[in-house]
């Protein structure tokens, strides 16, 4: 509902690397004509006021390598490019700890990170004992949120919280055990930051989930919640979906592919 103190936030969405990757690899349940698409790489920030709230942190060129993913641009540095001043943001939503979504927290150090505490607990507990529970978690990454943790720089949640007003943030689970969601009020509305709730539309419009899960019942719970959050459709962001950059305005910078959230210019599949 709106208020007399309910902020309008700008909301904007940068891609910083790509990769291929065929339907079965992003769909539980998926068409037998198996065709290579694109997975795209985000980080998103949100201002208001002068005040700047970063969403994720994505993963370093060495990740990158690593894991065989193109990568397009340092995001935190990227953000310096855009003209935001990296000592000015003081909080950061890290929506979950994969490599893609918590990598170089080393380079805001002035932020505090918002983390739902049971996912601290299962990127460092017994089930990390698995490989097909901790291939997604870089483990130099997770020793850092302990580092800033020790810093006093990491805020644990339960739940739901309002983190401005204009900003709440929402556990969701089933990709993670402790995945959380962004839902921020802009002048089009409210829209969701679904991360990798849906890591493409459609995974929530078709519910056929991503293969990368730790509770599949959670992450059918979860498309529901995104949608009962949204202002409509097409006020959903997923995680990862290569149309988000043909759906939004282009903003900033030339060459940095930040587009504005606010600033809709297509529809939907």
């Amino acid at each position: 509902m709106s208020g007399p103190s309910l902020r309008i936030w700008e909301a904007y969405a940068m891609r910083y690397a790509t990769v291929q990757r065929r339907k079965r690899e992003n769909f539980i349940a998926h068409d037998i004509h198996d065709e290579e698409g694109t997975m795209d790489y985000f980080v998103w920030f949100l201002r208001s006021d002068g005040e700047t709230i970063l969403v994720d942190t994505g993963f370093s060129e060495a990740a990158a390598r690593a894991r065989k993913r193109n990568f397009l641009r340092c995001p935190i540095d990227s953000l310096q490019s855009a003209g935001i001043h990296l000592e000015d943001i003081r909080e950061t939503v890290i929506t979950h700890a994969h490599y893609d979504h918590a990598g170089n927290t080393r380079k805001l150090l002035k932020t505090s990170f918002h983390l739902q505490e049971r996912e601290m607990a299962y990127a460092t507990g017994k089930e990390m004992r698995h490989a097909f529970m901790r291939h997604a978690y870089d483990p130099d990454d997770v020793c850092d949120l302990v580092y800033a943790n020790f810093q006093e720089r990491v805020a644990f949640h339960d739940g739901a919280y309002e983190l401005r007003p204009g900003i709440s943030v929402h556990w969701v689970g089933g990709h993670t055990r402790g995945l959380q969601i962004v839902r921020v009020h802009t002048r089009r509305g409210w829209v969701v930051l679904a991360s990798d709730a849906s890591h493409y539309l459609d995974n929530l419009r078709k519910r056929s989930p991503f293969p990368i899960v730790a509770d599949v019942g959670q992450m059918m719970s979860a498309y529901e919640l995104v949608e009962q959050l949204a202002e409509s459709p097409d006020h959903i962001i997923a995680g990862h979906d290569p149309l988000t950059r043909q759906m939004y305005q282009s903003s900033g910078p030339a060459g940095l592919e930040i587009v504005s959230l606010a600033d809709r210019v297509g529809s939907v599949r």
